[in-house]
């Protein structure tokens, strides 16, 4: 195992962090120690992260285990597939394909902060003209 190749990876969306390691295997998803499907809770959120292996066709080539900080599920899904495409720029010749998706920009939308005399970051208290 010592001589076996292994890509790292660390994407950011939103708060989440997810620190990925690509490793040669027949496509696997762990994260934090538990399997992907189980750990999103849905398909949907499971296959958007892993985007970035159907665009290179790198689909079933590496195991991913990642390790997932902040955020909630949607978040770390974003994050996940944003590591596994910087990942994947260490593991081969993808660039190109990679930016082409626009995997490698890391998505710096926020959420908005709360104002004072506001009930959210937008939302008013209702106006009563009399």
């Amino acid at each position: 195992m010592a001589n076996e190749a292994i890509y790292l990876g660390v994407g950011r969306r939103k708060n989440a962090i997810m620190r990925v390691r690509l490793v040669p295997g027949s496509g696997k998803v762990t994260v934090n120690g538990r399997d992907g499907k189980d750990y999103f809770g849905r398909e949907a959120l499971l296959n958007y992260a892993l985007t970035p292996f159907k665009v290179t066709d790198t689909t079933d080539h590496f195991d991913v285990i990642a390790r997932a900080t902040g955020g909630g599920v949607s978040g770390q899904a974003g994050a996940l597939r944003h590591g596994i495409a910087r990942a994947l720029l260490t593991a081969g010749d993808y660039r190109a394909e990679l930016k082409r998706a626009g995997f490698l920009t890391r998505d710096s939308r926020m959420v908005e902060r709360k104002k004072y005399g506001l009930k959210k970051a937008r939302k008013r208290p209702q106006f009563s003209k009399r």
